[in-house]
């Protein structure tokens, strides 16, 4: 299989508002450099958005190191969340539904497909591809 790295990031002017992603596929020293958004959308939307995008765009399975600064992504998936609140009929332990069903649910079968490692990095702490990630995904907003 393929080593490829995956950089994201979601960002959002307003909670909802106006967002947009960025992400990057590094591979072999290439890069592809992807971005989106939506006028009316969450800043947790966005960064689930980043890293689905970046994992479709990838044409066969793929080792990623799928690197994000969101909390809400990293845990979800390496703590057993969103797998959890699939076996649960989408609900949380405190028994309310989990949001961003959609998402989560095309995530999970993303993370079937691929062999994912999944790594929390701190936002806007200097790590380039993230910084670039940000850029990517605010620029995307302020132009809808």
């Amino acid at each position: 299989m393929k080593e490829v790295t995956l950089y994201t990031d979601g960002a959002c002017s307003g909670n909802p508002g106006a967002g947009g992603w960025g992400a990057i596929l590094v591979y072999k020293g290439m890069e592809k450099v992807m971005s989106g958004g939506d006028k009316d959308t969450t800043n947790n939307k966005m960064e689930l958005t980043a890293a689905i995008e970046g994992l479709s765009a990838l044409k066969e399975p793929c080792c990623v190191k799928l690197y994000s600064d969101s909390k809400y992504l990293i845990d979800g998936m390496t703590k057993g969340w969103a797998s959890s609140w699939r076996e649960k009929g989408w609900k949380k332990a405190d028994g309310k539904a989990a949001q961003n069903v959609d998402l989560w649910e095309k995530l999970l079968l993303l993370d079937s497909y691929h062999k994912i490692q999944y790594f929390w990095v701190k936002g806007h702490a200097g790590n380039p591809y993230n910084e670039r990630c940000d850029r990517l995904a605010v620029e995307f907003y302020r132009n809808l």
